[in-house]
């Protein structure tokens, strides 16, 4: 054969054997016999070990895996990976789709789709080549596992020819078949090898091997169900058209998604799965509704953490019962003390469950919890255990009922329970060995100063060996390095890699920094929300209690709490020494170069969707013209931009309030001629 016949053989046989894998792990239709289908596998690979300079890098024979690493790469995702707001109830449901027509009216329609219990993945292509596939991590970043990814048969490698974007990112979830499961865990147990829970924990310990060839062995499957691209309104007007396209584009979508024009509907679809969900080869745990239209999806828009056009209806948990054996109590770094009931193992939801937290003092005396109760157990979302109630008849006449403690279990000093809260804490903050590791190991959390090479378990050590005492000391770990070289299992190489991930840790903004520093009640969000307002922390100090409640979201006992905590002297103290350190206490101001000032002292409000422009595209527009962005209607508004399908009640309050509404045309026009409108 001629060079020119290697490499057409070549490539037709890829061709021929990624179309047969595509109908048989996507469409479900087998073409040709298994024994055929190895013939032309084993044909491939022969041509391609003796000729590998014709060898396809998307041929089937690369699917086996065979790259190893150490360590996944963690990458920010470009669209966050949001979770769902959930529900286990119908009136919940009703609730929802109350709040989505008082926004966008009554003339939409619901996408159900079934929840799959498996390992959420993002997927990105750029001209029809897979290229990167990312877990969904924390939301905002995950691992880079993109040739784990490449041996499962159903995601395409590289698409056919099709109309599809240059570039775009398509979401889906992971999983094992209950019968794939059943068999490898049996395999696992006669090679005395440690079993899986469930077919989900199966997936997701696959999915972060090392070896990409061992990936290639355990049979995953994925089911991708949500498209982003830039413009994608243009392409595409609602959520199903996408859903047709990336089936024609070679996407394996479930074959069980369903249109729903109302919510009895949507209720039908529910009752429906329901019951047959245990007939499927899959592990489903609920049920997925959108709101199908794109545009009504950006007039909705999101919370912090969740959209607000789409909820899960989750199935109710299994319920067992088993003997409560003890209870014990854990502290926490704000010095919350946590009760938790040791059980009697029990199978439950398809993993062994031995402990429940109990939450308070509340919830035990709600429960009425005696020695040795045996109680009703289920899994609140399928995943953290929860005490339901006890069953009285089995109680023990002799039983004692279980007293709540006075005295912190770790260090014994005696507790306190704040007015109007249900939660016992140990005052002893600086004292208090839970409370002082916690803070440390909250500090240098990914979320907060994300210092690489110091994690969780260093951070014990260190305490446990006096070399820490409170998170200024972490800064200081550069003047203990011989006693560091001491430390079993600490190299050189692990203390450069430490000490350069905590000076890195300096350039840490403003809001990382204030959420890392563990105040009561200040999260991610309201850290982000007291940066920008106050810009520094010496202008936190400085306001009152009630300045500080007047930032968004801040109520009167935030306030209360971030006042006390920066008005207490070890605290202060605390502040100064990482200052000291050159620690980011004030939000670093940007110089803005303006296009123009056509839009100073004016205030926006865009809603609806845009022909030429997407909203990002306008709030740019607006800021470098001067404009200032806002998030509500109220009757300082100077002009709320309007785009087709806007919310009939930001409508009703524009129009209420007389608010001067612009098209985007007008909008270009103010910037062009503040006199032409």
């Amino acid at each position: 054969m001629s060079s020119m016949d290697i490499e057409q053989k070549i490539t037709s046989l890829t061709q021929e054997l990624n179309h047969y894998n595509y109908q048989y792990y996507v469409l479900a239709q087998s073409l040709i016999s298994d024994y055929d289908f190895d013939l032309k596998m084993k044909e491939l690979e022969a041509l391609e070990a003796q000729y590998p300079e014709f060898a396809d890098p998307n041929s089937p024979t690369q699917r086996v895996g065979g790259d190893v690493t150490t360590k996944f790469e963690t990458v920010r995702h470009r669209w966050p990976m949001l979770s769902l707001g959930n529900t286990y109830n119908q009136d919940d449901l009703r609730d929802f789709d109350q709040r989505v027509r008082k926004i966008i009216g009554d003339n939409f329609e619901y996408i159900c789709e079934l929840k799959f219990d498996g390992l959420s993945i993002s997927l990105t292509y750029q001209n029809g080549k897979l290229v990167k596939a990312v877990t969904r991590g924390d939301g905002t970043q995950g691992d880079v596992v993109t040739n784990n990814i490449k041996t499962i048969r159903s995601i395409p490698i590289h698409l056919k020819k099709g109309n599809y974007p240059e570039e775009f990112e398509i979401r889906g979830e992971i999983f094992m078949h209950k019968s794939a499961f059943l068999r490898l865990n049996a395999e696992r147990e006669e090679n005395e090898e440690q079993t899986y829970a469930n077919p989900r924990n199966f997936a997701a310990g696959t999915i972060k091997l090392q070896d990409s060839a061992e990936v290639a062995k355990r049979p995953l499957d994925c089911f991708l169900y949500f498209l982003y691209c830039e413009n994608r309104n243009k392409l595409f007007h609602n959520h199903w058209e996408s859903l047709e396209a990336v089936k024609e584009w070679g996407f394996h979508v479930c074959e069980h998604t369903q249109k729903c024009q109302t919510l009895d509907d949507v209720f039908s679809f529910i009752n429906y799965w329901d019951d047959k969900r245990h007939d499927l080869s899959y592990e489903i745990d609920g049920i997925v509704i959108k709101v199908n239209d794109y545009g009504a999806q950006e007039e909705l828009g999101f919370t912090a953490k969740n959209p607000r056009w789409a909820i899960s209806y989750k199935f109710k948990a299994e319920r067992v019962e088993t003997q409560l054996e003890s209870i014990s109590y854990q502290v926490g770094r704000t010095g919350a003390v946590t009760p938790v009931a040791n059980l009697k193992p029990v199978s439950l939801a398809g993993t062994t469950v031995k402990r429940a937290s109990l939450h308070n003092a509340n919830e035990i005396a709600r429960l009425d919890l005696h020695e040795g109760d045996t109680v009703f157990v289920e899994k609140g979302g399928e995943i953290i255990p929860k005490i339901l109630a006890v069953n009285a008849d089995k109680r023990l006449s002799s039983a004692k009922p279980y007293a709540y403690p006075t005295h912190c279990p770790e260090c014994h000093t005696e507790l306190i329970r704040q007015e109007g809260e249900a939660v016992h804490y140990c005052p002893n903050e600086d004292g208090c060995p839970p409370q002082i590791i916690g803070k440390m190991q909250h500090f240098i959390g990914r979320k907060m100063m994300d210092i690489e090479g110091l994690g969780d378990e260093t951070i014990e050590t260190f305490y446990r060996k006096g070399i820490l005492k409170n998170v200024v000391d972490i800064y200081g770990l550069k003047d203990h390095e011989d006693q560091l070289q001491q430390l079993e299992r600490f190299g050189q190489k692990s203390i450069d890699n430490m000490l350069k991930g905590i000076e890195k840790s300096k350039e840490k903004p403003f809001e990382k920094l204030l959420f890392a520093l563990g105040i009561r009640h200040v999260g991610e969000t309201i850290a982000k929300k007291l940066a920008q307002h106050f810009k520094t922390i010496d202008a936190i100090k400085a306001a009152s209690v009630e300045e500080i409640a007047t930032v968004q979201d801040i109520g009167i006992r935030i306030a209360e709490s971030i006042h006390e905590y920066l008005h207490v002297p070890a605290h202060e103290e605390l502040i100064a020494k990482l200052k000291s350190y050159g620690l980011q206490f004030e939000i670093e101001e940007k110089e803005v170069i303006l296009d123009s000032n056509a839009l100073t002292g004016q205030t926006f409000l865009i809603s609806g969707v845009f022909t030429n422009h997407s909203r990002e595209e306008l709030t740019a527009i607006i800021e470098s013209n001067g404009g200032k962005m806002v998030s509500s209607i109220s009757a300082k508004l100077s002009y709320l931009v309007a785009g087709d399908k806007m919310g009939p009640s930001k409508l009703a309050k524009a129009e209420k309030l007389n608010i001067k509404m612009i098209t985007e045309d007008e909008l270009l026009a103010l910037i062009a001629d503040t006199t032409s409108i």
